[in-house]
């Protein structure tokens, strides 16, 4: 019997609120994906320190490049492929350049193959799910070859970031809402409709519905664009008829994308709801040479202490990919403030990965064709606020170097790690988005509509210039004035302050600047 080798980062304990309420059918078939080490991994990191400076003279990979020089080793490949053989797994997909090979099994097979026990838990607010406790074991083989073994386990890892609008009338502030081509006005995004771009849009559950998208693209008199579902794992378009569930998630996305960026195509990769799900949705999407996006929007998230560290890491290492190839990717930064939902500061992954841009959330007053006021998106207690904060996951970024967060009380202190958001719009449902959901007109906000917003923004940067702008992380950071500052309001820990804050980021856009400044 060969040595097992722990596998770092796979420790899962037993989520608070938990408890075991049965075996788990031991012929039960489930599939499960192991990300695999990358090759040249040294030249892998000297190219990311580059890109991570801002360094003009990178240039993009493509995608068939990058397969070549950074994707799993095929000796690697075949080495999971006879530990499938010898327990029984049947190998389903293999993709080298995403380092992924999905297998499937019995659950009694996967429990001697990964030397784990897999039980069905019940959670007052995730439901039923299968889950582990300890770590997984790797065979002498696989040890330092294998990074991460995903799916073993379902609970859900995310939970979408959008608000639709109470239906009754708060007193303290009048009522407004915008259209996404009015959003788009206001925040002088440059002219253009995406055409020749795709925007790539991860969604984990629900679906759309076209005589929705039809409807309501009408309606702006914009033209349809074209939307494409791609399944991932079992997922696919699924609408439920509960606009509040996620196919208000759903078609917000598309809608918000769609109305800005017209001209483009829309894929929309559907998952399950889980840290193995999540983290293949945006893989496929990332190395998906048929659709080709370079714009990626995702609309959910978790507070990062949610994460198991061989998630966090294979997650970020395939937004660092994205970053390699010159694929942007936007993530909404959470809609329950500095606390993420849980107690103390948290903030929310991936928002928190420093290789995406992270988009927080900010209230919007208008008059005529200009904002008049904007502020820190803060609904009080029970409305949502902005999520913002410092990361414990992921150190200071050389784009964020120098700079602090400020508390309400109004002291700074300098960043002791990734700071959260980088860019915000706006999100509060008191002045939100107007959009059609599963055939009923509707008021939404959240940070979940700022990710598509800014997708749709640098979807036509792209299309005008012909190229993509990847990773625009540290051109935002190193030019003056490219947003507009927010510097009122907080989100409970943390207050908007002149400059960079943990509330607001650098500020909304200011489309025409953002767009010279890429």
């Amino acid at each position: 019997m060969a040595d097992k080798h722990p596998l770092p980062g796979s420790e899962r304990t037993v989520e608070q609120g938990s408890k075991v309420v049965g075996q788990c059918d031991p012929t039960e078939r489930i599939e499960v994906f192991v990300m695999l080490r990358r090759k040249q991994q040294a030249s892998f990191d000297a190219l990311m320190s580059k890109i991570e400076s801002g360094d003009p003279s990178v240039k993009p990979l493509s995608r068939e490049e990058f397969a070549r020089d950074y994707g799993a080793a095929p000796e690697d490949i075949a080495k999971v492929q006879a530990f499938a053989a010898e327990h029984g797994l049947t190998v389903v997909r293999e993709d080298p350049a995403a380092r992924s090979v999905l297998l499937s099994g019995t659950i009694a097979q996967f429990q001697t193959a990964f030397a784990v026990q897999l039980q069905h838990y019940e959670h007052h607010s995730a439901g039923q799910f299968r889950g582990r406790t300890g770590t997984i074991s790797v065979p002498d083989d696989l040890h330092g070859v294998v990074e991460a073994v995903l799916g073993l386990d379902n609970r859900p890892q995310a939970r979408p970031h959008f608000r639709i609008r109470p239906p009754f009338q708060p007193a303290r502030a009048p009522q407004a809402s915008f259209t996404p081509p009015q959003l788009a006005s206001l925040y002088h995004f440059p002219q253009g409709d995406g055409s020749g771009q795709c925007v790539g849009i991860i969604e984990l559950g629900g679906g759309y519905v076209n005589s929705d998208l039809k409807t309501y693209f009408a309606s702006l008199g914009v033209h349809s664009p074209t939307v494409k579902s791609v399944g991932v794992d079992q997922g696919g378009n699924q609408p439920t008829g509960d606009p509040n569930g996620p196919d208000g998630e759903v078609t917000l996305d598309i809608e918000i994308v769609g109305a800005i960026a017209p001209g483009a195509t829309i894929a929309v990769y559907f998952t399950q709801n889980s840290d193995a799900g999540f983290i293949d949705a945006v893989s496929r999407a990332v190395h998906d040479t048929t659709n080709k996006p370079s714009v990626i929007s995702i609309s959910w998230g978790g507070p990062e202490s949610n994460w198991t560290n061989q998630s966090l890491q294979a997650f970020n290492s395939v937004l660092q990919a994205a970053a390699t190839l010159g694929v942007t990717v936007c993530a909404a930064s959470g809609d329950s403030g500095s606390s993420d939902g849980l107690g103390g500061d948290h903030v929310d992954f991936p928002a928190s990965s420093p290789y995406v841009l992270a988009c927080g959330g900010t209230r919007v007053t208008a008059s005529g064709a200009s904002i008049s006021t904007e502020v820190v998106w803060n609904d009080g207690a029970g409305g949502g606020a902005s999520g913002g904060g410092v990361s414990q996951a992921f150190p200071v970024p050389v784009w964020q170097e120098g700079l602090s967060s400020t508390d309400t009380g109004g002291s700074k202190t300098p960043l002791g790690g990734r700071g959260v958001p980088d860019v915000s719009g706006d999100a509060s449902p008191v002045t939100g988005y107007s959009v059609l959901i599963d055939g009923t007109q509707t008021v939404v906000g959240g940070t979940s509509a700022v990710a598509p917003l800014w997708a749709g923004l640098i979807a036509r940067i792209n299309a005008a210039k012909g190229q993509p702008a990847g990773f625009i992380n540290p051109k935002l950071y190193n030019t003056a004035g490219v947003c507009k500052d927010i510097t009122q309001g907080n989100n409970g820990r943390f207050a908007a302050s002149v400059g960079w804050d943990a509330c607001t980021g650098l500020g909304s856009p200011n489309g025409q600047k953002v767009a010279a400044a890429l």
